[in-house]
């Protein structure tokens, strides 16, 4: 079984914390050392240290100091080696996430934006939620925290009938392949959110190009469709929203150019004015 660096660094806390607290206990009542010399004697031995300056004067005193020193050094030294090996792993994965985040960018830009302008334009109900979107420069986190809720709340409503499925067909079927790079993408083990997101959207995609035609089909497949496609936009909506977020706090000259191609804002535009 592969534990988890958090659980083995709890584990060796608190085994550390039962030497220690009977180390001190054994050391006062078998030495008769008060709690500070005990403490500090603890301390150099499990550390490596070894002053010298205080050391067991009786058998069962040497036998505790033995005991102590094959279990408190070890789980002194892997607890120091865990915390190392976690900054490390932490700092691997910012690394890995930061590389995540640049994909999710590339797919905003060449699928994300233009997707959500497609699917929000026919969204009977996009005025209930649009000034929630519009995101602004001084937006903080309480803000985006808002509006994830009011995304969280809202029901998408979207009617494949009313959604040009043509149209839609050749814009994801120009992009399969892009699509599915990212799916194939190693580094997408990572996030939680975009992983289904892009099955969502592989998964329309397919869903269109397995039909010969994509007009005057039965109620029942136009329902399936409409469901398919409000999985996907509610999903695009909220990671646009994260990667908004994202880019605010890291990004800010990124962060003006999306802002300026909000696809929610009807008087968006990219020309700085």
């Amino acid at each position: 079984m592969v534990f988890s660096l958090t659980y083995r660094f709890r584990v060796y806390l608190t085994l550390l914390a039962v030497v220690l607290c009977a180390g001190i206990a054994g050391l006062m009542l078998v030495e008769h050392l008060t709690l500070l010399d005990a403490l500090y004697f603890l301390i150099v031995t499990i550390a490596s240290v070894g002053y010298g300056d205080i050391h067991p004067m009786t058998d069962a005193g040497k036998i505790l100091v033995i005991l102590i020193i094959l279990t408190g050094v070890g789980c002194f030294v892997g607890l120091i080696a865990n915390a190392v090996e976690y900054m490390i792993d932490e700092k691997e994965r910012k690394l890995r996430l930061e590389k995540l985040n640049m994909i999710i960018g590339i797919f905003f830009s060449e699928v994300g934006t233009k997707l959500l302008k497609k699917f929000s334009s026919h969204d009977p109900t996009i005025d209930e939620i649009r000034a929630s979107l519009i995101v602004s420069n001084n937006w903080s986190d309480a803000e985006f925290a808002r509006a994830r809720k009011v995304l969280d709340s809202h029901t998408c409503t979207l009617d494949s009938r009313s959604v040009p499925l043509e149209d839609l067909h050749g814009f994801l079927v120009q992009r399969k392949g892009f699509l599915l790079a990212l799916l194939e993408n190693p580094q997408l083990i990572e996030h939680d959110s975009f992983t289904p997101l892009l099955q969502a959207l592989f998964h329309l995609t397919e869903e269109l190009m397995a039909r010969e035609k994509l007009n005057q089909l039965p109620e029942t497949d136009y329902a399936h469709l409409s469901g398919d496609i409000n999985r996907v936009y509610r999903l695009l909506m909220l990671e646009w929203l994260t990667y908004m977020q994202y880019l605010k706090a890291n990004y800010p000259y990124l962060f003006s150019l999306a802002m300026r191609q909000n696809p929610f804002d009807t008087q968006a535009s990219v020309t700085v004015t």
